[in-house]
């Protein structure tokens, strides 16, 4: 074990031995390395006559940089952008993050969280998640109806095994909690740990728990860890913030579980990638919140600095360019008031499919999942097959719609006009009765 690891072990048992206890074997590994990064660090503050320390090309004061590429950034100097961000992210940006998720999550009060550690995008976030967490064998449980990723970073990367619960109802008039009850406490009941992902607005079925799901499924977590088993919590949040219905919890799940009990790790994975509409910016973050014997800041310190050492020593650090345009545009007067605009628009579209869905005639054909957020709905088919009507209606009608196994069909509200609503789901009943017709 690297004695800067160890020292981080140490940190983490003194506080809290579960959340020890929790890491991979890779997480209990991983630190943060003092060598070139600590010392080029130290003679950025202390060099005043010569630094030779940094591994870029430099011109004078500035960094070497090529019009060619300049020339199509404008309003930022090269400096802000072309040199390595730090593998933790940039300061005043993960600051202005963490400050955010205060503000759009009231719940968490004074409960103090790690600043957020930058990733390239959630997806990244989420594979940082399991390198820190995750061991080969370890239990998962997620949804029936689930983002497909998944399996490829927990499972095919990590070796781990995915459990679930039915994601609702037969009648699909609702989220099924009783269902994500039973499966989390008979794996407590056969696991010393169990990791769940909780993905809202979900993604394919868009939909959020209410505020009273969410309340009674922050209820279930605290009392399984309660009860002695060890439960890393992640939100996927995604997309976070595009909740279109009054009852919708507005608050991620992070905010109700953070700091709730010794035995129970809650992680936030969020970024501007759909919060902020710059899915090629691979900007995302990975937050922490825990509770603890004593003081917990150096615990979030010392897992700051384990995770920033996953990143060091897989990508090295994130797009400085979109770290940096971001931070700008979340400074700008206009962030919030832009921000509203393009959520009215998304929810205008999600509401006008509520609309279209009312006709009886399509229950004919297709159920409807509910759906109350994010940027998808989902179907399901009540005789054709998904797979079937999704070419069919590629080769036939000019659509592209996503399938999910057999019966599932993704719709992805998102990208689609108003006027192309009532369009899309009468050219869906039209597939489905030409593959009756055989």
């Amino acid at each position: 074990m690297n004695a800067i690891a160890d020292e981080l072990n140490k940190t983490i048992i003194e506080s809290n031995p579960h959340i020890y206890d929790m890491l991979s074997d890779m997480g209990k590994a991983l630190f943060f390395p003092k060598g070139i990064l600590s010392q080029s660090a130290e003679a950025k503050v202390k060099a005043d006559k010569i630094n030779a320390t940094i591994g870029i090309a430099k011109e004078g004061n500035s960094v070497l940089s090529l019009s060619s590429i300049t020339q199509y950034i404008n309003g930022i100097e090269p400096d802000e952008y072309l040199p390595y961000a730090p593998s933790f992210g940039i300061p005043a940006l993960r600051e202005k993050w963490k400050k955010g998720l205060y503000k759009k999550n009231p719940s968490l009060g004074n409960q103090v969280v790690s600043l957020p550690v930058v990733t390239s995008g959630i997806t990244h976030a989420i594979s940082v998640l399991s390198d820190v967490w995750v061991n080969k064998g370890d239990v998962i449980v997620m949804p029936d109806m689930m983002w497909g990723n998944y399996n490829m970073t927990f499972c095919v990367r990590n070796g781990a095994k995915i459990v679930h619960y039915k994601a609702y109802d037969t009648a699909l008039t609702k989220f099924n909690i009783d269902s994500f009850e039973a499966v989390m406490r008979k794996q407590a009941e056969e696991n010393d740990k169990i990791i769940t992902i909780l993905n809202f607005p979900h993604n394919p079925s868009g939909y959020t728990l209410s505020k009273s799901e969410a309340q009674r499924v922050a209820q279930i977590l605290i009392a399984i860890a309660q009860k002695g088993t060890n439960v890393i919590a992640a939100c996927d949040d995604a997309y976070f913030g595009l909740f279109f219905e009054e009852e919708t919890s507005k608050e991620s799940l992070f905010a109700k579980i953070a700091g709730k009990d010794k035995r129970l790790l809650a992680v936030k994975l969020d970024g501007a990638t759909k919060e902020d509409y710059v899915w090629g910016f691979r900007v995302g973050f990975v937050t922490y919140a825990i509770a603890g014997n004593k003081d917990i800041a150096p615990v979030l310190v010392a897992l700051e600095k384990k995770t920033a050492g996953c990143i060091r020593g897989n990508i090295s650090n994130c797009s400085h360019l979109g770290q940096t345009i971001l931070l700008k545009s979340m400074c700008d007067d206009n962030y919030d008031a832009l921000k509203q605009e393009k959520f009215d628009l998304l929810k205008r579209r999600a509401l006008k499919m509520k609309e279209v869905l009312k006709d009886p005639k399509y229950a004919d054909g297709f159920e409807v999942y509910p759906f109350n957020s994010g940027y998808f709905m989902c179907i399901r088919l009540r005789d054709v097959n998904a797979e079937q009507l999704r070419l069919h209606l590629l080769d036939n009608y000019g659509t592209g719609l996503i399938s999910i196994g057999e019966k599932n069909i993704r719709v992805a509200f998102s990208c689609l006009e108003e006027k192309d609503v009532k369009i899309l789901f009468d050219i869906i009943l039209s597939g489905i009765n030409d593959l009756r017709k055989g």
